[in-house]
């Protein structure tokens, strides 16, 4: 029964591995640099997870559940110890930007939305909502570009109104590396979490509606439409987000403890004819 279930799960992670390696590939990414990833995602959980009594497991024994060697163990070890592997996703001073103009009293109405506001002043101002949440851009600088991205309109009084409310990375490896650690992470986390027998509490959300029945000329007309309500829910959850944000933003223990959530709604439609699998 055991080797059943390892089988199933391989052949699943077999599919799964179809889009990654795509990606791997198209950035010159080979198999041996892959694995060198792979060892060390193997050797962090085993040592984290799998430790006795809250001690990390010994390197013995993450030899034996892992099947490398002790050699390569220790030198992964201490890989991971001096922070060689850490990745960090930062936003754009666009985005927080565009973030705050949506999250902070000084810029928002009654409403909540965010104001037009002038672009000079010392109070509710764009210059003074760059200088804060931009980093070092200048004022200038920063209203040249959101405007080139048609994120912000300039008005004829020289107000600024918010088009749009996001801002996407131009670069494809930037969307990509955003998207792997704020989208793909957070969905595979939330599996690892809901079929975990000892899990601490009650499952998380995770719902997807899938159907094979429908016609291929059909697929554009409900792309259009997912594309419209995802748009608006992912709206509603982030007005949510920012409306905690800016009841909690002077809570130092908020900061201390670090509590990252993440909600996803994505679309799909099957373009690999070579993936196995069946709904």
């Amino acid at each position: 029964m055991q080797e059943k279930l390892k089988r199933q799960v391989l052949d699943s992670f077999l599919v799964v591995m179809r889009p990654i390696v795509r990606i791997l590939l198209r950035y010159g990414i080979g198999y041996r640099e892959f694995l060198e990833v792979l060892k060390t995602a193997y050797v962090d959980i085993a040592s984290v997870d799998f430790g006795i009594r809250g001690r990390p497991t010994n390197i013995s024994r993450i030899a034996v559940m892992t099947g490398l060697t002790r050699k390569e163990v220790r030198r992964l070890r201490n890989k991971i110890a001096d922070g060689s592997i850490r990745v960090s996703v930062k936003t754009t001073p666009l985005a927080d930007v565009l973030h705050h103009w949506h999250a902070q009293d000084e810029f928002t109405n009654s409403s909540g939305r965010p104001k037009t506001i002038p672009f000079a002043g010392d109070s509710g101002s764009f210059s003074r909502l760059v200088k804060r949440f931009g980093g070092d851009i200048p004022a200038g600088a920063m209203r040249t570009e959101l405007k080139r991205v048609g994120a912000v309109r300039e008005n004829d009084d020289g107000s600024l109104t918010v088009q749009d409310r996001s801002f996407q990375a131009s670069e494809d490896h930037d969307k990509l590396i955003t998207t792997l650690i704020h989208a793909v992470y957070p969905v595979l986390a939330n599996t690892v979490h809901n079929t975990d027998p000892d899990r601490p509490d009650a499952t998380w959300a995770n719902k997807v509606i899938h159907t094979r029945l429908v016609r291929a000329g059909e697929s554009g007309r409900l792309r259009r439409i997912t594309e419209d309500r995802i748009v608006a829910f992912a709206k509603s959850m982030d007005d949510i987000f920012m409306a905690y944000e800016s009841i909690q933003s002077d809570d130092e223990k908020v900061d201390s403890e670090n509590n990252a959530l993440a909600v996803g709604v994505f679309y799909f439609e099957e373009r690999d004819k070579g993936a196995k699998y069946d709904w």
